[in-house]
């Protein structure tokens, strides 16, 4: 089961203001990422669900998270049914994400009280997400809407968290412009976890580049 309230989960996603995105095939490589993404003060990874036998990495991934890398919070993307999001969260997933709305997700981790965070593209879709129990929307595609729809959403529903996902770069002027706007974290992808030509990552680059969007993201917030 989760070891993470939605509620703990929620504060973190705030305070860090970056949630790594990562799925690779190989255990061990998933292993040396994730530990990079921690060292550079990531306190969560969404493990992103897209390939087969993707649940037994993840199994691994989270042991190996609760043995060895306290407060590392694991989750798992691209979850598009309940069924996967119930296994998922048998093996300990502590936040659900989902490319669309989807309310049987939603009734499935609300009665496990696991944070579910739905890809959402409209004002209607995302005030039904929070009649769902949604703490923290998905903007997705975010490169499609940008912070300029955010702006607008902020403006009948200043209340709603909004974490974008996809077109967010892990640079000062594009990070900029996402929490002026006012989200609530942003979800990154290959622009802060990407293989060279080999497949090979660099872990160090990793590390370093976690650690600047966050010193970036603490900037910005002052």
């Amino acid at each position: 089961m989760a070891q993470f309230t939605r509620i703990e989960v929620a504060q973190v996603m705030k305070d860090t203001g970056i949630v790594p995105l990562f799925y690779h095939k190989d255990v061990e490589v998933s292993k040396q990422v994730l530990k990079a993404c921690y060292d550079g003060g990531a306190r969560l990874l969404e493990f992103t669900s897209r390939g087969d036998f993707a649940f037994e990495i993840f199994a691994a991934l989270n042991k190996y998270a609760i043995a060895e890398l306290p407060g590392m919070i694991l989750g798992v993307g691209s979850v598009t049914d309940a069924a996967s999001a119930s296994l998922y969260m048998q093996l300990g997933a502590n936040f659900i994400v989902t490319p669309v709305l989807r309310e049987d997700i939603a009734i499935a981790c609300n009665r496990r009280k696991v944070l579910w965070s739905p890809g959402c593209g409209t004002l209607t879709e995302i005030a039904r997400a929070e009649e769902l129990g949604c703490e923290i929307v998905k903007l997705f595609p975010g490169d499609i809407y940008g912070p300029e729809f955010i702006n607008g959403i902020k403006g009948p529903q200043p209340w709603t968290s909004i974490m974008p996902t996809g077109g967010v770069s892990p640079t000062r002027e594009n990070l900029k412009g996402w929490f002026d706007a006012g989200v609530t974290c942003v979800g990154l992808g290959s622009k802060l976890i990407k293989a060279d030509a080999n497949g090979v990552f660099d872990i160090a680059k990793i590390e370093a580049l976690t650690r600047e969007c966050i010193e970036i993201i603490k900037s910005l917030r002052k």
